[in-house]
């Protein structure tokens, strides 16, 4: 618990810097409009992908070793080991989505802005949307969790692979919210 808050608080504090330097950059001479959302919708990009990222690399380690250690005794559930050790990896796609549609939404790739925002309601917006999908992203930690307990549970009976997804995959509803949500702020917003 202690280390999630730590990473939480690491976080805000890297956001916070960020936030300061994008302000002195744009206290620095004639920057567009666009350039001055740049800043923060790349920090809505970063939190999306990195908070996902970073938890479902805990997920899959906490997952990852539970299989290894079931495999080492019986190589022949490989497959199932595999296919529950890797679900927690899903957070990081829903944060990487995230990241590319934000910037495809705010003209950093393809060059063309498609809001309907203006000024620097369209980077507020996208770090708000990052925090989303990249907190909800935290899910990934606990998925790893239930994933190590029903591999564990396939070394004993391999019988109930399917039901041990079943589990793991309950834990994602969470992170598909989020992903959901930052989707339909996306398109109300007209980043979409």
């Amino acid at each position: 618990m202690i280390k999630k808050q730590n990473m939480v608080l690491m976080m805000l504090f890297l956001m916070g810097l960020f936030v300061i330097s994008s302000g002195i950059v744009g206290a620095q001479g004639e920057i567009t409009q666009a350039d001055q959302n740049e800043p923060l919708v790349i920090l809505g990009c970063a939190l999306a992908i990195t908070i996902a990222g970073i938890s479902a690399a805990i997920g899959l380690g906490i997952a990852g070793s539970s299989a290894v250690a079931v495999v080492a005794e019986k190589p022949n559930l490989f497959g199932k080991c595999l296919v529950l050790s890797v679900l927690p990896m899903t957070q990081a796609v829903y944060g990487l989505l995230t990241a590319i549609l934000l910037m495809l939404g705010s003209g950093i790739l393809g060059g063309k802005l498609t809001s309907v925002m203006s000024g620097p309601a369209i980077g507020a917006a996208a770090v708000w949307i990052g925090l989303i999908v990249g907190l909800t992203g935290l899910s990934a930690i606990n998925q790893g969790l239930v994933a190590s307990s029903s591999i564990s549970s396939v070394g004993r009976n391999p019988d109930i692979a399917a039901r041990g997804i079943i589990f793991t995959v309950q834990t994602e509803t969470i992170a598909i919210f989020g992903l959901l949500a930052g989707i339909l702020l996306m398109s109300g917003l007209g980043l979409l």
